[in-house]
């Protein structure tokens, strides 16, 4: 299995304020990405949330491994119960008048091989939440 992080870029007609806030304040979050029962954009804070395949749910755990205030935030990815360990990385830039935000997943080949964690459920999973979920949520 490629060992290639799954890379995607957006440009959002929004300041980098309100992208970084619709990223790290858990009310935001709930309106596009996860219900998330607390979340701190601080280095070591673990969360955890549940999401499935429409078949089977799984049990997220979370560890934020960095934060670069307003530009940068990481966190790793796993399932409880499951092996392999990823790590997602929202990288934010000004673009113009909006903002640009690069997602990063590391690490997707060291999940079990089962198709709830192909990569291509990841692509479209990451696809849909930042061209679609976030992107309504940021131009409204």
């Amino acid at each position: 299995m490629s060992t290639q992080p799954f890379v995607i870029e957006r440009i959002y007609a929004a300041p980098i304020q309100k992208v970084w806030e619709a990223i790290t304040v858990k009310e935001k979050m709930k309106e596009w990405y996860f219900d998330l029962a607390e979340f701190k954009p601080e280095v070591g804070f673990e969360f955890q949330f549940t999401g499935g395949d429409g078949i089977k749910e799984y049990l997220h755990l979370c560890r934020v491994t960095k934060v670069v205030e307003g530009k940068t935030i990481a966190y790793t990815w796993r399932y409880d119960g499951y092996e392999g360990n990823s790590e997602v990385t929202w990288e934010l830039s000004p673009e113009g008048e909006g903002t640009k935000l690069v997602l990063t997943h590391r690490g997707l080949e060291t999940f079990p091989p089962l198709d709830a964690f192909k990569k291509e459920n990841f692509v479209a999973g990451w696809t849909h939440i930042t061209g679609i979920s976030l992107k309504e949520y940021l131009e409204k």
